[in-house]
């Protein structure tokens, strides 16, 4: 079958197509629209559909709209709270009704966004099976568990089950207006970030305080002990005073108010509990040896590493794009696997757009902006690694760019580990708090030397890592104050497990690392998202050019071509 996933309901405004199984093209809407998670997630824009997206996905793999098999959408209206339901639950917007009514015209918008479709393959997918299928279908065995958090979907913010052989058994869920990804956005706002959008800050923040509220804050979330929790908003003012945006982003990291931090850690620590909790009762249901996440609370790799370490589940595989996003890929993969398709593993979050090196040549020269292309990859990465080991800094930009919210070395910025002055320089191009960490990308085949207490390999930076003694002195960039690293492993990908598909290769950046190594004896460099804030990832040359033409950044790498900042000013 050929499926065109979507996901418009709420942010993260994506498309996937999916073809006899097979993941062929995934990407976000903000990539091409250049607007911060596609849109904001209110009422008023459900109608709006990822069309760019779309279309890419469509010419990417030549297909036309005549050739799908379906459309599947990531929500499902005939499930969705009604307007007095949602009032008896306590739920407050008063507009949510119009999300319903837009989202059951779905079929109309897009047969009008891709003329040609016959209406009468869209379907709809519920949006917690969407997030479901999303990590349990293409992770790496289609017999395993799988747990779903985030804000909401059609009438819940929770789901936990299992797959086998393609068929997902719902073993619980949590209602509306129970939700701890709704009580993590609240706290967001209160401390005065933009919920549905910088909770990651949130979670840096967490680890600057002390989690004395704990026990205080159980009185409103909580689990239940039978694979459910009771989560309602506190009164946060209890706690901390409401900051505004202007405060929160005056704040550095010295200087973060404690009864702010504190309250993050609280909460921080709450999440981690019931994350434990709810997937160790789900171990107890299935006693399977893999356990799948998704959901947008999945994106929180502190939480996802206290799963890992402290329930019976051997491997904890996570989608990457393991937020709304995502649901346009679990939606396709869903309904292929409906109709039969083996779904294949995933293998890479890789699945964006691309040019070839003449095409990225031509975007230099009708910028008119000197370049050198080094005869080899490995000539390129020597030169790149002089460039690091200088403690300069570089904007990498090669291959299909990624699917989901992290950089991982296909649109990254790079810069030396060592140095404990690169965390404020590389917040100042970015133009973000100093209080967030930045990670490191790591040989794979030398992380264990470097980390320990968390999975290894770790290829979509998704769980942290203690940074072992002997190297916080020596990565001071990248151990953040906890001691702990996001981590992100690269191999070369030679040296897999045969009959595996090694999610850790990336040829390219390994030659880089690893000369980077021969010069300073680090298997290790900073990576960051090649973005500023307020801004979506990097995702094609303009953008690359843009931000190079910006920021001070002193190399450009586009595919194997290689720009200095220097060349820009020589006479």
């Amino acid at each position: 079958m050929k499926v065109l996933g979507v996901n418009a309901v709420f942010h993260d405004s994506s498309a996937a197509l999916v073809v006899d199984g097979v993941v062929v093209a995934a990407a976000e809407e903000e990539r091409f629209s250049r607007r911060k998670h596609g849109k904001r997630p209110v009422p008023f824009s459900a109608w709006e559909l990822p069309e760019l997206a779309m279309r890419w996905c469509l010419d990417h793999a030549g297909l036309a709209v005549g050739d799908l098999d379906a459309v599947a959408y990531g929500y499902d209206p005939s499930m969705a709270l009604s307007e007095a339901e949602g009032h008896e639950r306590g739920l407050r917007d008063p507009w949510d009704h119009l999300r319903t009514t837009y989202a059951s015209r779905a079929a109309g918008f897009l047969a009008t966004a891709l003329p040609g479709l016959d209406k009468e393959k869209v379907v709809f997918v519920p949006h917690h099976v969407a997030h479901a299928a999303s990590s349990g279908l293409p992770g790496p065995s289609t017999t395993g568990s799988v747990l779903v958090l985030d804000g909401r979907g059609e009438r819940g913010s929770h789901l936990s089950g299992r797959y086998v052989g393609g068929k997902l058994e719902v073993l619980a869920t949590t209602e509306l207006p129970h939700s701890l990804g709704l009580v993590y956005e609240s706290l967001t706002d209160h401390l005065g970030f933009l919920r549905s959008s910088d909770e990651f800050k949130v979670m840096a923040m967490a680890s600057y305080g002390t989690p004395r509220h704990l026990e205080a804050l159980r009185e409103h979330v909580h689990a239940t002990g039978d694979g459910r929790f009771v989560a309602t908003e506190p009164d946060w003012s209890r706690f901390a005073p409401r900051r505004t945006p202007a405060e929160a982003a005056a704040t550095s990291a010295e200087a973060l108010p404690p009864e702010h931090a504190d309250l993050a850690a609280s909460v921080q620590a709450l999440t981690e509990e019931i994350l434990v909790d709810l997937a160790t009762w789900l171990h107890a249901q299935t006693g399977d040896t893999l356990l799948t996440m998704a959901g947008g609370t999945a994106l929180n790799c502190v939480a996802n590493t206290e799963v890992w370490q402290r329930t019976p589940f051997e491997r904890v595989w996570v989608q990457p794009a393991a937020g709304d996003s995502g649901t346009a890929l679990g939606a396709a993969l869903q309904v292929a696997a409906d109709h039969g398709d083996a779904i294949r593993p995933m293998g890479t979050a890789a699945l964006g757009r691309e040019w070839t090196d003449e095409q990225l040549a031509d975007w230099l020269r009708s910028a008119k902006v000197p370049f050198t292309t080094p005869g080899s990859r490995e000539a390129l990465a020597e030169e790149v690694a002089d460039v690091l080991a200088a403690d300069g800094v570089v904007a990498w930009f090669d291959g299909r760019s990624e699917f989901g919210p992290r950089a991982l070395g296909r649109r990254s910025l790079i810069a030396h580990p060592g140095h404990a002055h690169n965390v404020e320089r590389m917040n100042d191009v970015k133009g973000r708090e100093q209080f967030r960490p930045i990670a490191p990308m790591v040989l794979a085949e030398r992380a264990t030397e470097v980390f320990e207490n968390g999975p290894f390999p770790s290829p979509y930076m998704l769980f942290v890592h203690d940074v072992k003694d002997g190297w916080r002195e020596r990565i001071p960039a990248v151990t953040h104050v906890d001691g702990t690293a996001r981590i992100q492993t690269v191999s070369d990908g030679t040296a897999g497990v045969p009959g595996e598909v090694d999610e850790s290769a990336n040829p390219g950046v390994h030659a880089l690392i690893s000369a980077f190594e021969r010069r300073t004896g680090l298997p290790v460099v900073v990576n960051t998202s090649l973005n500023t804030a307020g801004r979506p990832m990097v995702d094609d040359p303009r953008d690359a050019l843009e931000l190079f033409g910006s920021a001070p950044v002193d190399v450009l790498v586009l595919g194997p071509h290689l720009v200095r900042r220097q060349s820009l000013f020589a006479s």
